[in-house]
């Protein structure tokens, strides 16, 4: 079958890639490279004291910024305080267009949102802000901000198409996947309750071409802008979403499965790490269920794929699910519904077949070409019912690629209660098969969106029920991997967050830990046009910190500003400090005659 054959491919090109043991495991750390972390004794000695980060200095704080772009930025604040002004602000730009011509339009547009959040129209034209921010400890992560202008018709009908079977579309076969995991008319348009995040719509594979070849170019850009770049990639950009869609709903399935075997030996509740199912019970469960011989099922579970304690873990139970096991031809899981056996893995036709293998040579490519150029690839998290999909995709891109150093971050959203559970698994995966480990942590972005969708369509709402429980997952997740990078100096981690209190948490954790700037293991990043009283501080202090710099024409980039206006005013309360900063900056360069100061 289709999938079998995708992760037997995707594993078997893995070196030295062998199965998981489950017996007990001592917390091993990859002894580090001479160059890597600094040694004790004298050159511990050596090591200059970790700096200190004030972030209610504004006067260091916007050093880099002349005062006119204070002004700006202040009044593109005010701008996106105003409710009345949002809620009309398509029909105003277009409006202001027709009035104004192109020409005006886009120096008007240079002068307010496009200049805030967007560096410049091509590769070329960015140049002199990638090397400005780079001056003042601040370096950037590229992202051609294109983005096309469809109606929710559009973009609806797109998403049907795109996430259905041939098999659906033509009624030869219903839909096996969970109601979960399946395309809904209401939420076609992905982009509806989205601020934060770009939305990928399929059109055809020449689209998904054209997307990669867009990323290749913002991987060589930020190679030959920084010799320690990242680039952002998004996997629905890259091929026919109803893949992701059947993979996750499997990935799932199989994962509830295990839970619900647990339960059966007296395990439920427990945290994911802490689960472990006994084999022999497990033997005669699978027995009962009349999936195989007796015989044939206790030859599945033997010391040379699973070890010798005994007992299954959950990352033993995911290495099943691939063909080099002979249990994956049996891969059935029984329906909550009916009670019945189906079987896991769906059919393609030979062109979705061909779809399919077309987007893992596209990931491959990008990976290939980030190695190359000595760029590190971060793959965006996108919503709940692709994402167990891109994240053992990306998984399996990390294995292949992390070898040395940890070339491809995966995406953690800790709006997510499962989130906790999604990072120990894959840090306790990677200190098993020896690669190394790379997250980015955010909070989330489509948290509107993701409730609507589970109530409308009627199954568990995967969110953190408030703000406060999504803030203490993220802390919880951070603290996990701060941790395991105090004990391993391959592993690192991107605090991709506009939060000053869980940026100062990361600080104190670093302290408390003896995590140093210089490892260059703890990485910060927030976006261009926001948050720079947090972003300057920490790198003008000398901790590695990155915008995140779109480019591109002012037409194509508006549906972009369109969002970037919406997310200010949604934070608009924590905008506060930073408006009351800006203007404390502005006065005294008044005061002190300074207004006209250039950056230095």
């Amino acid at each position: 079958m289709a999938l079998r054959r995708v992760l037997y491919s995707l594993s078997s090109r893995t070196p030295g890639f062998a199965p998981l043991s489950t017996a007990p495991v001592a917390r091993e750390r990859p002894t580090a490279d001479p160059g890597a972390q600094l040694g004790c004794g004298a050159a511990e000695a050596a090591r200059p004291p970790v700096p200190a980060v004030d972030f209610g200095n504004a006067q260091e704080a916007y050093r880099s910024r002349r005062s006119w772009e204070l002004a700006r930025n202040l009044l593109v604040l005010r701008l996106c305080a105003s409710p009345t002004l949002l809620a009309r602000h398509e029909q105003l730009l277009h409006i202001a267009r027709k009035l104004m011509g192109q020409r005006l339009f886009n120096k008007l547009m240079k002068m307010t949102f496009y200049g805030q959040f967007v560096a410049g129209e091509d590769q070329e034209s960015i140049r002199p802000l990638i090397q400005h921010n780079k001056a003042f400890g601040v370096g950037s992560i590229l992202d051609y901000g294109v983005e096309e202008d469809l109606s929710p018709e559009e973009a609806e009908r797109k998403e049907m198409e795109s996430c259905t079977s041939a098999a659906e579309r033509d009624g030869s076969g219903a839909s096996k996947r969970e109601k979960q995991y399946q395309a809904h008319r209401a939420f076609g348009d992905r982009r509806d309750g989205v601020v934060s995040a770009r939305t990928y719509f399929y059109a055809n594979e020449a689209k998904c071409d054209s997307h990669m070849e867009t990323f290749l170019r913002c991987i060589e850009a930020s190679g030959g802008a920084s010799n320690d770049g990242f680039s952002a990639i998004k996997l629905t950009a890259l091929g026919r979403p109803q893949f992701l869609l059947q993979f996750s709903d499997v990935l799932t399935k199989w994962r509830r499965f295990f839970h619900q075997m647990a339960a059966e030996q007296g395990q439920a509740g427990r945290a994911a790490m802490d689960t472990k199912l006994e084999v022999a019970a497990l033997q005669e469960s699978v027995v009962k269920m009349g999936i195989a011989p007796r015989a044939e099922i206790e030859d599945w579970f033997t010391p040379e794929t699973l070890g010798v304690s005994g007992t299954v873990d959950l990352l033993d139970w995911s290495s099943l699910i691939n063909s080099r096991t002979r249990l994956s031809r049996h891969l059935v899981v029984p329906n909550m519904q009916t009670g019945q056996l189906e079987p896991l893995l769906s059919r393609f036709t030979e062109e979705e077949e061909l779809q399919m293998t077309r987007m893992l040579q596209r990931m491959d490519m990008l990976a290939k070409k980030a190695m190359e150029v000595g760029v590190r690839l971060m793959v965006d998290a996108e919503q709940t019912y692709f994402q167990p999909a891109i994240s053992r995709l990306t998984l399996e891109m990390q294995r292949k690629f992390n070898v040395e150093k940890p070339l491809i971050f995966n995406t953690y959203q800790c709006y997510l209660k499962d989130a906790y559970d999604n990072v120990t698994l894959d840090v306790e995966l990677a200190r098993r098969e020896g690669w190394c480990f790379g997250a980015k942590l955010v909070r989330g972005a489509y948290m509107a969106q993701e409730r609507a969708r589970a109530s409308e369509i009627g199954y568990e709402d995967p969110i953190n029920p408030t703000y406060e429980a999504t803030n203490t997952m993220y802390h919880r997740c951070l603290d996990y991997v701060l941790e395991e990078l105090k004990h391993n100096s391959k592993a690192k981690v991107m605090v991709a967050s506009h939060n000053e209190d869980t940026v100062r948490f990361t600080l104190r954790r670093m302290e408390q830990l003896g995590l140093h700037p210089a490892d260059h293991q703890v990485y910060f990043g927030q976006l261009l046009g926001m948050c720079d009283q947090i972003s300057f501080p920490l790198g003008q202090a000398g901790f590695p910190v990155y915008k995140y710099v779109p480019y591109g024409p002012v037409m194509e980039v508006l549906p972009y500003l369109s969002r970037r206006a919406l997310e200010n005013s949604s934070i608009m309360k924590g905008a506060q400090r930073e408006r009351q900063l800006l203007w404390q900056e502005l006065w005294r360069r008044l005061r002190t005659g300074s207004l006209l100061q250039y950056p230095a």
